[in-house]
């Protein structure tokens, strides 16, 4: 018969005394405190919380693997990476930003890792933690991962207030993990000086300021929500840009430039031929190309839905007669893949290679271009704003809402290619 296994008594008499006491011993202490009755159940309530105290601290203390988030680079940071390129760390990723300070990728900040935690370590406490942490205690727990803070509240709500996804959310997130980094300070106890600061960082990396105030407006726009619903009192962001003028006014590609264009077109691959027909018959912005992930039709003219950005510029093209030849007979899904930016550098290293080098015109010309062919055709202003989008938010905006596909497809192909 196998000798059971004694069970510890923590209750004990000492010779001489009818008062129980209880005793408690861990590695290198030995506590014995008298419990002031000599009723052996009275003693045992008594030292009830304190025996259970004494086992979690013994529990606690043995040596066991613990999962955590392990982060690759400090979160609140701008790093620089192994290429020397600009990284900056959140809690819960890491953007990689570009020469031009764009976005270029994110990537999670870490994952997780197990920590040896407690002690003393022997040769068996050991290999108990190992299989724990290889296959778990049943307890289902998971890696504990940073809980975001409530500025990181803010900024999520905004995103998820106005179903903000893809490049822009990515454009965000960016913008947010820089300000933490370079400023590190509570919204609430921000000013607009530290607003400043992350706008002078935009400036000081060569950016105009209507490419700043662009960036900082994902900011200033979750904090006006914030101080709408009381979460916030100012806005640290607002009215920080400094007014240089030293936007670089775009000129409109002209009869010569087009005549160049059509003539060298096939340089291109085929995407971006299309990409340049559809800006150039069109007057759209290169964002809204990216845009196009489908078609519709009203009274058999064909359209898109671009302008998803903002309010102000969301509206339905017409497919003008110019470019119907090139497009797919039906757009299901993206018409183009890759990035905005990326075509962006092709198409103005196209313009530059066949000859236009001025550095006014570059692919926007064709915007520019557009407006002023809608203008010489006497296409009315309201007309003119339903086809391209307003730059901004005014009065007119919401001119246009009620014309018809076909009304506006008669002026837009007055644009041409």
């Amino acid at each position: 018969m196998s000798k059971s296994k004694r069970k510890t008594d923590y209750l004990y008499q000492r010779p001489g005394s009818q008062n129980w006491y209880v005793k408690l011993q861990s590695p290198g202490n030995r506590i014995e405190r008298s419990l002031g009755t000599s009723d052996r159940r009275q003693a045992e309530i008594i030292a009830g919380p304190m025996v259970t105290a004494h086992k979690a601290a013994l529990l606690a203390a043995r040596p066991r693997f613990e999962t955590i988030w392990q982060h690759q680079y400090e979160p609140r940071r701008e790093h620089v990476g192994p290429d020397g390129g600009r990284i900056l760390a959140t809690d819960k990723e890491l953007f990689f930003i570009g020469h031009n300070g764009s976005i270029t990728r994110t990537e999670p900040n870490g994952g997780p890792a197990h920590q040896l935690v407690g002690g003393p370590l022997t040769l068996r406490s050991l290999a108990e933690a190992v299989i724990k942490a290889d296959f778990g205690d049943g307890s289902g727990e998971r890696p504990a991962v940073a809980v975001k803070n409530g500025d990181d509240a803010i900024l999520e709500t905004y995103l998820r207030h106005k179903n903000i996804t893809g490049a822009i959310e990515r454009e965000a997130r960016g913008v947010w993990a820089l300000y933490q980094s370079l400023v590190g300070k509570p919204l609430k106890e921000a000013t607009r000086d530290d607003g400043r600061k992350l706008v002078q960082h935009f400036l000081d990396q060569g950016n105009k300021t209507g490419t700043a105030q662009k960036k900082i407006t994902w900011l200033c726009a979750a904090v006006n929500l914030a101080i709408k619903e009381d979460k916030l009192r100012f806005n640290p962001f607002s009215g920080v840009v400094p007014n240089l003028d030293d936007s670089v006014r775009r000129l409109p590609l002209d009869d010569a430039d087009m005549k160049a264009i059509r003539a060298k077109l096939k340089q291109l691959d085929k995407s971006d031929q299309l990409l340049l027909r559809v800006l150039g018959t069109t007057g759209m912005r290169l964002s809204e190309a990216f845009e196009v992930d489908g078609e519709a039709t009203e009274r058999d003219c064909r359209y898109v839905i671009v302008g998803r950005k903002t309010p102000q510029s969301e509206r339905r093209v017409p497919l003008p007669g110019a470019l119907l030849p090139f497009v797919p007979k039906s757009i299901r899904g993206r018409l183009f893949a890759g990035t905005e930016a990326a075509a962006s550098k092709r198409l103005n290293r196209f313009l530059r290679e066949i000859g236009i080098v001025d550095p006014r015109k570059v692919v926007h010309s064709l915007r520019h271009r557009a407006q002023d062919r809608l203008r010489r055709a006497d296409c009315p202003e309201d007309k003119r704003w339903a086809i391209l989008g307003h730059e901004e938010e005014t009065v007119a905006a919401g001119y246009g809402e009620g014309f018809s596909v076909p009304q506006l497809k008669k002026w837009v192909d007055k644009i041409g290619f």
